[in-house]
């Protein structure tokens, strides 16, 4: 069942009503509030320009375990050397604006539209949407934005523009921030390969209420993982 949101009320129905493929509502808007109450209950928006405001919350979560994450013997080696620098927080504009121009798979088009920028870059002044950048030269090669909801990141998108640059970046999120789960929304087998498995909604749902939702969670705390071989 489809519901539709009012301007004035921000509730979400439960996501447990939501369209086999995960659509639950359609309305409503960008605004900080609304924002932030769908993404405590595991609810996120997935549009395109010429469509209204869809809200999604999938009946099995694509996550990520940051101690089941899967590096490579040679993502090993790359992230060994001065290849890369890392930064947080100090490009998120540039970050969100290349993830809506890549590419990709069976897609036309982005979902990250000039609204949808708009929003999430306004959610990062207020502190609650960050991002990670890789550098390479000088330049910023890659990136991963995203939603922290206390020790849950509900990453929204990524993007590389030299080959393993988003690999490292999710890998410097899962190292440097004491990251308990990330929330990958949807499937992709780049994720895949790296360690994410589906989880039921319910489950999704159950560790989302433990989390204290606030502004600059953010914090660098380098954890010492041990990588499968």
């Amino acid at each position: 069942m489809i519901f539709e949101l009012e301007r004035e009320n921000f509730s979400f129905p439960h996501p447990q009503y939501a369209e086999e493929d995960g659509l639950l509502a359609v309305g409503g808007d960008l605004t900080p509030k609304r924002l932030l109450t769908a993404y405590k209950h595991g609810i996120f928006p997935w549009y395109a320009d010429d469509s209204p405001i869809l809200w999604y919350a999938p009946h099995d979560r694509f996550v990520l375990y940051p101690n089941q994450l899967k590096v490579s013997k040679s993502m090993r080696k790359i992230l060994s050397t001065t290849l890369f620098s890392f930064t947080y927080n100090t490009a998120f504009e540039k970050v969100i604006a290349n993830c809506s121009k890549i590419d990709r798979k069976d897609q036309d088009g982005t979902w990250i539209v000039a609204d949808m920028q708009k929003a999430y870059t306004e959610l990062h002044h207020l502190g609650f949407a960050h991002s990670i950048e890789v550098w390479k030269d000088k330049e910023l090669v890659g990136g991963l934005y995203g939603v922290l909801v206390g020790k849950v990141f509900c990453g929204e998108s990524m993007f590389s523009k030299v080959s393993n640059a988003s690999k490292a970046a999710l890998i410097f999120l899962v190292q440097n921030f004491g990251i308990e789960l990330i929330d990958c929304q949807v499937h992709t087998s780049h994720l895949e390969s790296m360690g994410a498995i589906y989880m039921p909604q319910q489950q999704y749902l159950d560790i989302l209420q433990q989390q204290d939702l606030k502004p600059d969670g953010l914090q660098r705390i380098p954890t010492v993982l041990h990588w499968d071989k």
